[in-house]
C-alpha cells in the first residue's frame, strides 16, 4: 500500500493505521475526512471494500477496520431523504 494511492487519495487511511494508540472516534474523524476527499464520481462503496481488503490483514483489531465496516454497511441501508417538507401536514 502506498500513500496517496487512488483508493486513499491523500493518505487518511494510510496515516490512521500508523498512528499508535489511535481511537474508534479519531478513526470517524479521519474516514470522515477520507469521504469527503473522494472525486464526486467515485463509487465511494467499492473503494470502501478495496480499502478493508488492503488493511483487514494488517491490523483485523484497529479501530480503523471497524469503522470502515461500519461505514459500508450505513452506506448499503438506504435512508429516505427528505426534510421538513416531507413530512406529513396535520389536517
Amino acid at each position: 500500500m502506498m500513500k496517496g494511492d487512488v483508493n486513499d487519495p491523500k493518505g487518511l487511511i494510510f496515516e490512521a493505521f500508523r498512528i499508535e494508540g489511535i481511537t474508534k472516534s479519531e478513526c470517524r474523524t479521519i474516514f470522515l475526512d477520507w469521504a469527503l476527499s473522494l472525486p464526486m464520481e467515485a463509487d465511494t462503496s467499492s473503494t470502501l471494500r478495496e480499502l478493508i481488503a488492503q488493511y483487514d490483514q494488517n491490523g483485523p483489531k484497529h479501530p480503523m477496520n471497524e469503522v470502515m465496516q461500519e461505514g459500508l454497511v450505513g452506506m448499503d441501508a438506504p435512508r429516505r431523504r427528505g426534510g421538513w417538507r416531507s413530512r406529513a401536514r396535520p389536517a
